[in-house]
């Protein structure tokens, strides 16, 4: 018999990745907090739910999509706080805490697999899969790479953390969702590997905008040391992509300032309840501090490197 698939988390990554499970033909019961964000994919073919519960009462592999980790606790457990109330699909307040009733749990299928898509801290993720264990279902934890670009053409890198069968559960559908995708480990293991992600891309972003201060400084031509760049050993795709939206100063975002500023808070929290030092990530999580706090956060990470340039003089990133 088919699984039963459920999405919950139709913002700029969930949404595209779930259109593609409805263009690979498998059928969908999907929720988010505003209606709107659901109509792209009842017109596709799926069923809009009220509630994670009642996505959770029509599927037996639900995949969840959201912000943070307080977004996921409440989504799947009913505890935490949301950006929006649950059921009303209403994104106007902040802090609302969902009930049980209204989460996953309170509809689970004995057997269900909850595959949590988010980036999140890994100590709740253990905690919630725990949770999810003793009341008759599993969790794996899968957090993505690639950006909107990748979730639009079902490319991203998937990191997934939880027992072998359900990897092998839900490999199929990963399939369909990403082209690189590697079994880190047990529960949590995604979420690890995903902070690693974060510190790489973020840490690169960094020197990139560097190099190009430098340079200009310099008086260099900016892009042609990018175009030699390319050509040797510190060639990356993120100077590729990153390095020309700094030349070009176009900032609309792939990956959110505001939510890289969130996964860097997880990577530092993580290294802080372990003891490491880890001064770099530090430093770059500055940088996305920084930028948010100049009311910046929709733009894409990248755009630390107005930051970089506003502390070597030149105007603030709110009015670069």
């Amino acid at each position: 018999m088919p699984e039963q698939i459920g999405f919950i988390g139709l913002g700029i990554m969930g949404r595209p990745m779930a259109l593609n499970l409805l263009r690979a033909g498998h059928a969908l019961s999907v929720h988010a907090r505003r209606a709107e964000s659901m109509a792209p994919l009842v017109a596709a073919g799926a069923s809009a739910c009220a509630s994670p519960a009642e996505v959770a009462r029509r599927a037996t592999l639900i995949f969840t999509m959201v912000a943070d980790t307080p977004d996921v606790e409440a989504v799947i457990l009913g505890t935490g706080a949301t950006h929006g109330a649950i059921p009303s699909g209403n994104d106007s307040g902040t802090g609302v805490s969902a009930t049980t009733e209204q989460a996953v749990i309170a509809g689970l299928q004995p057997g269900t697999l909850v595959v949590d898509m988010s980036t999140i801290a890994p100590a709740a993720t253990r905690t919630i899969g725990a949770q999810l264990r003793a009341a008759g279902a599993d969790l794996l934890d899968a957090p993505v790479s690639g950006g909107e670009t990748g979730a639009i053409d079902g490319t991203l890198s998937i990191m997934a953390g939880g027992s072998d069968a359900a990897f092998a559960r839900a490999l199929p559908l990963l399939q369909v969702l990403g082209a690189n995708i590697v079994h880190i480990g047990g529960p949590g293991a995604g979420q690890v590997c995903k902070a690693c992600n974060q510190i790489v891309v973020a840490a690169t972003m960094a020197g990139i905008g560097e190099a190009l201060l430098l340079a200009t400084a310099s008086e260099v031509d900016g892009a042609k040391v990018r175009a030699a760049l390319l050509g040797g050993f510190a060639g990356s795709r993120i100077l590729e992509v990153h390095g020309q939206r700094m030349l070009d100063g176009a900032y609309q975002p792939g990956f959110k300032a505001s939510l890289h500023q969130k996964d860097m808070r997880i990577v530092l929290e993580t290294a802080h309840a372990l003891g490491l030092a880890l001064p770099g990530a530090a430093q770059v999580a500055q940088y996305l501090n920084a930028l948010v706090g100049q009311d910046q956060g929709e733009l894409d990470s990248a755009a630390i490197h107005l930051v970089q340039r506003w502390l070597n003089g030149g105007p603030t990133p709110a009015t670069d």
